[in-house]
């Protein structure tokens, strides 16, 4: 059996003014998942998310969020769902007792009510031994995962999450998803946007947004293996920016990036791809220590997209 949908996108657009920041955006979210909504600054992902939560009225489309239309109902939308926005969104002259304390307040709850979810709230986050400090005193990624907490202090099932590890460090990063995974366990609908890639293998469904557009969506492994028509090879080479300046001479070479101390080459899967690679880099005097077939990364599927979608709207007329 399907799982019931808590949130559904038709054709929903933002304009301000002449600029067109969310373009005829749709998409599902099912109950229980955790959905990623990937881009890079500016692609239209915090307009989308302020928009579900019923901060930003859409200038086109519909979309509800748990059965509440976003336009005509969003106070019964606010009340229902957590939202953490980009911006650290408690008070630094607060301890994070006295947050809890106040979101949950905020938000109706009992007195009896916020302290059972005050300690439930300090324990999620691994506050213990750090209740009275004050929130600019803790390391970025303990702050993050306070303001998650105070954002599900009234248990909503839905909770949506804006750019939420922004400034954390990489080992902080994890124990945030680590955190996010156990509430969607739990049974929470998880929405979060974000420019890391590498964030999304976390993600039971993401989609790619770019210029206001969803330019792909499935599952992570579903992008890697379906969205690229000719297969990467990883190549090996102490002169990286040299070996990528070599081979996009080649046009047989359809794409080149660059990962770390690696280079990912895109050719055709009829060609004899390392003999290419081997005899541009011979030609240059560059040796590859190594040329090998790979899965795509997410980052390989995303910038062949948008070089695409740059493509394609280069020869569209004026």
């Amino acid at each position: 059996m399907a799982e019931p949908i808590t949130i559904e996108v038709k054709s929903l657009t933002k304009r301000f003014g002449d600029f067109t920041a969310v373009d005829m955006v749709s998409f599902t979210v099912n109950a229980g998942e955790i959905f990623g909504f990937l881009g890079a600054n500016g692609s239209g992902k915090s307009t989308t998310i302020r928009m579900l939560c019923g901060l930003l009225q859409s200038t086109s489309g519909t979309a509800s969020v748990a059965s509440f239309d976003i336009n005509k109902q969003p106070e019964a939308i606010k009340r229902n769902i957590g939202y953490m926005s980009q911006k650290f969104s408690l008070y630094d002259d607060l301890t994070c007792v006295e947050n809890i304390r106040f979101w949950g307040g905020i938000y109706g709850l009992s007195d009896a009510k916020i302290e059972e979810r005050l300690k439930w709230a300090i324990a999620i986050a691994g506050l213990e031994g750090r209740e009275h400090t004050l929130p600019r005193d803790l390391p970025g990624g303990f702050k993050q995962r306070l303001a998650l907490t105070c954002a599900m202090l009234h248990a909503p099932k839905i909770v949506f999450l804006d750019e939420p590890t922004g400034g954390v460090d990489p080992i902080m990063r994890r124990k945030f998803w680590d955190l996010i995974r156990q509430l969607a366990k739990d049974g929470t609908t998880i929405f979060v946007t974000t420019h890391y890639l590498d964030e999304a293998e976390y993600c039971n469904r993401v989609m790619l947004l770019h210029a206001g557009r969803i330019i792909a969506g499935g599952t992570p492994e579903e992008l890697k293996t379906q969205s690229l028509r000719s297969p990467v090879y990883e190549v090996e080479t102490d002169r990286v920016i040299d070996a990528m300046a070599a081979l996009d001479e080649d046009k047989r070479v359809e794409e080149t990036s660059v990962f770390g101390s690696y280079l990912h080459v895109s050719i055709a899967k009829d060609q004899d791809a390392r003999s290419i690679i081997s005899e541009d880099l011979a030609k240059q005097g560059i040796s590859a220590k190594r040329i090998e077939a790979i899965v795509p990364s997410l980052e390989d599927v995303f910038i062949h997209l948008i070089e695409e979608q740059t493509s394609e709207r280069s020869k569209m007329p004026a």
